[in-house]
């Protein structure tokens, strides 16, 4: 296996809903077939599918509360990271921790989209990103 990720999937409860928060955040829809929103995120891509496809697909079913996985949006400063957060709370999302010092030393705050679904958003200078914004650890 090749140490990548190429598609995050967050199974959802309204596609179009979901969708539309995406669109207001500034990401491009590609409707390449009916059913699921995809995004392309960088390198990798964003899908959004209905839960109860996603769980008929998968074979399972999925849990009620907080989920263990969020994901995370690096910017290129602590500044940015106040704009993401007001556009997500603009385009419907809810301010789940306000931006603030980190432990580590950056910058960030916390974000849920319309249905909780969790995002942190961070200004780390000890991760640069590339001018394509890729992510890279530090050496």
């Amino acid at each position: 296996m090749e140490p990548r990720i190429s598609i995050v999937t967050i199974a959802v409860d309204d596609l179009d809903r979901q969708a539309a928060f995406y669109e207001a955040m500034g990401l491009t829809r590609h409707r390449i077939t009916d059913g699921v929103a995809f995004f392309q995120m960088g390198g990798m891509i964003l899908a959004l599918f209905p839960r109860d496809s996603a769980e008929e697909d998968a074979g399972i079913r999925f849990g009620e509360g907080t989920s263990k996985v969020y994901l995370a949006y690096n910017t290129r400063s602590d500044d940015e990271v106040g704009a993401v957060l007001s556009r997500a709370e603009t385009a419907g999302g809810r301010i789940v921790k306000a931006a603030g010092r980190a432990f580590w030393g950056g910058w960030y705050g916390y974000f849920g989209d319309p249905e909780g679904n969790l995002w942190e958003v961070a200004h780390n200078p000890d991760f640069p990103l590339a001018a394509d914004g890729t992510i890279a650890l530090p050496a």
